[in-house]
């Protein structure tokens, strides 16, 4: 498809600006992290790419070295003890993901694209066959994040992730990112833990926003 390979282009481009015109924005969050608690700055996940391939994605670390492992944050009984004071705020402001430009950067993710899914994701990953979205580079951001984010339940989300595949164009990208953009500043769908309720308080399975760090890298 001839816009994904320009879209790859877009991602080079604009990851290593992006690097290079935030490295004193993330300079500063180093400092502040290292200066706020214990620990590494940053960590990895496994998550899910293209073709159900996996890799480690990116985030500066907001949860206490002390955090209990291999536990979602939504199945703790009050993940909000074990969140940094620094940590609220780079949630809060998504600033956590800014980590992730790295992994656009090596082409592991695009900046819009459906949210890899956790490699123990399996409902998410099995919906999304349905709709081709484990074929394309997963996101930054992506349709889905700007129509509900952690709100959504997961057959509603992987519904939009294919409703993105089908319509994937310029134009979408950039109706993508100005909805993350608009959505961020407001704080839009942002609920901790990420259960996926929408209005109906009811949970479905590993839709978690941040998981204890399965590796410390710094």
């Amino acid at each position: 498809m001839l816009y994904q390979k320009i879209k790859r282009t877009l991602d080079i481009i604009l990851s290593l600006t992006g690097l290079i015109v935030l490295s004193p924005l993330l300079l500063i969050l180093v400092i502040i992290i290292k200066l706020d608690s214990k620990g590494p700055v940053l960590f990895k996940q496994k998550r899910v790419g293209i073709h159900k391939t996996h890799f480690n994605l990116l985030k500066f670390r907001t949860m206490q070295i002390d955090t209990p492992k291999d536990i979602p944050t939504h199945l703790m009984e009050n993940p909000e003890q074990y969140i940094t004071k620094m940590g609220k705020f780079l949630r809060k402001t998504s600033l956590d993901e800014l980590p992730q430009i790295w992994n656009i950067f090596l082409g592991q993710m695009s900046i819009i694209g459906p949210r890899p899914a956790l490699w123990n994701q399996y409902d998410l990953i099995a919906e999304r066959d349905h709709y081709g979205a484990n074929d394309i580079l997963p996101g930054l951001t992506g349709w889905a994040q700007v129509n509900g984010r952690d709100e959504l339940p997961i057959d509603v989300k992987a519904k939009l992730d294919g409703e993105y595949v089908k319509q994937m164009s310029f134009g979408m990208d950039i109706k993508c990112f100005y909805k993350t953009v608009v959505g961020v500043v407001k704080g839009d769908g942002v609920v901790e833990g990420g259960t996926g309720q929408l209005n109906t308080g009811e949970s479905t399975k590993i839709q978690a926003s941040d998981d204890p760090p399965e590796e410390n890298l710094l």
